[in-house]
C-alpha cells in the first residue's frame, strides 16, 4: 500500500515533470514542427536586428523597444539554461550553437545596415550606443534581477504575460547592434564594450535561472532519475560551477568598468567647477564635458568675447593634481542677430 508521503513525492514528480515538459516546448528546438520553429525565429532575428539598427542610428528609445519585444533571442538561451539543468546534451549543444549564430548575425546586420550610413555610429555620435558600450556592476545587478523573473515566467505558465517586459528589459539584440555599428565605423573598442553587455545579460539569465530551477525542485530530477547518484552530484557540481565561473568572468570587466566611469566622472565634475568658476564673471558657458579616447577630457564652451582667463583654469587644475595636459577647452563665439542687429546671447 502507498504511503500518504510517497503519494505526495509522485504527485510532485508527475506535475515537475509535466512542467518540464512545458518548457521544453517553449524553449528548446527540437519535435515535429522543428522547422517552422527555426523559420519564425531566423526570420524574426534578423528584423528585429534591422528595427533595432534603424532605431539606434535614429536614437529612438521607442524603435529600439520594439525591437527588444520582436527578438527571438530569448529562446535558445533559456534553452541552454534549461537542457543544463535536466542534463539534456543535445539540446545544450543546439541552444548553443542557436545563440551563437544568432548573436553572430545580429551584430552582422548592425555592421551591414551600418555601411549605408554616412556619419560614423559611435559613443561619441549616438547616444543609444553611448549607453550601451560602457557597462557597469549595475547592468549585472539588473540583469540578475530580470533573469529571475524570465526564469519564474519560464516555469509558471500564469505569469508569462511578464515575458515581454522581461524582453524589453534583458536587452539582448540591441548590444549586438550596436556592436556591429561600432565596429563598422572603426571602433572595436566599443564594440567589444557591447558584447560584453550582451554576455552580462546571457550570464545573469542562464545564473537566475539555474538558481530558481534548484529552489523549484528541477534541478534534482536529474539525481533521481540517475542510477548514479553520486556521478550525477558530481555533474551537478561541475555544472553550478561553470556558471558562476561565467559570471565570475564577465563580474572582472564589469567591476573595471564601473571604476573608470566613477573615476572619470569625479574628474569630469573637478574640471567643470573650475571652468565654471573661472568664467563665472564673463559671457562663457560650459556646453559639455566628454570624455575621449586615451583619457583625454574636451570641454565645450560658448559665449562671446573677451576670453576667460584659461591660464588660471589650467593653473587650478594642476595645483588640485588633475592631468592639465589631459584637458582640451575648445571656446566657440556665438553671436545672436535680430532685425535691429547684433545683441547679447547672454
Amino acid at each position: 500500500m502507498t504511503s500518504w508521503a510517497e503519494q505526495v513525492r509522485e504527485t510532485r514528480w508527475a506535475g515537475r515533470l509535466n512542467t518540464v515538459q512545458y518548457m521544453r516546448d517553449a524553449v528548446f528546438f527540437e519535435g515535429d514542427r522543428v522547422r517552422p520553429m527555426h523559420t519564425r525565429f531566423w526570420l524574426l532575428l534578423l528584423l528585429a536586428s534591422a528595427i533595432a539598427t534603424a532605431g539606434i542610428v535614429a536614437d529612438s528609445t521607442a524603435t529600439v523597444i520594439g525591437a527588444m519585444i520582436i527578438a527571438p533571442l530569448m529562446r535558445p538561451i533559456q534553452g541552454t539554461m534549461l537542457s543544463t539543468v535536466i542534463g539534456d546534451h543535445r539540446n545544450l549543444v543546439r541552444s548553443i550553437v542557436i545563440m551563437l549564430a544568432g548573436a553572430t548575425a545580429a551584430v552582422a546586420v548592425g555592421f551591414v545596415l551600418g555601411m549605408l550610413v554616412v556619419q560614423p555610429m559611435t559613443a561619441e555620435t549616438n547616444g543609444q550606443i553611448a549607453g550601451r558600450v560602457s557597462p557597469g556592476l549595475v547592468d549585472l545587478f539588473a540583469a540578475l534581477a530580470v533573469g529571475i523573473v524570465g526564469s519564474i515566467a519560464l516555469i509558471r505558465s500564469d505569469i508569462s504575460d511578464t515575458l515581454p517586459g522581461v524582453a524589453i528589459s534583458i536587452s539582448l539584440v540591441p548590444p549586438l547592434c550596436a556592436a556591429g555599428l561600432a565596429l563598422e565605423s572603426g571602433e572595436p573598442a566599443q564594440a567589444l564594450g557591447a558584447v560584453l553587455l550582451f554576455g552580462t545579460n546571457v550570464a545573469a539569465i542562464l545564473a537566475t535561472g539555474a538558481l530558481v530551477m534548484g529552489i523549484f525542485g528541477y534541478s534534482r530530477l536529474r539525481l533521481e532519475a540517475s542510477e548514479d547518484k553520486e556521478a550525477e552530484r558530481r555533474r551537478r557540481a561541475r555544472t553550478y560551477l561553470t556558471i558562476a565561473v561565467l559570471v565570475l568572468a564577465v563580474s572582472g570587466p564589469l567591476t573595471w568598468s564601473t571604476a573608470q566611469a566613477i573615476a572619470n566622472n569625479s574628474r569630469i565634475g573637478q574640471i567643470r567647477t573650475y571652468v565654471e568658476d573661472t568664467a563665472a564673471d564673463s559671457k562663457w558657458t560650459i556646453v559639455s564635458v566628454t570624455p575621449r579616447e586615451n583619457g583625454m577630457i574636451h570641454v565645450l564652451v560658448k559665449g562671446t568675447p573677451p576670453l576667460p582667463d584659461v591660464a588660471q583654469v589650467y593653473a587650478d587644475m594642476e595645483a588640485a593634481g588633475l592631468d592639465a595636459d589631459s584637458v582640451i577647452l575648445e571656446f566657440v563665439p556665438s553671436y545672436t542677430f535680430d532685425s535691429e542687429g547684433p545683441r547679447d546671447s547672454f
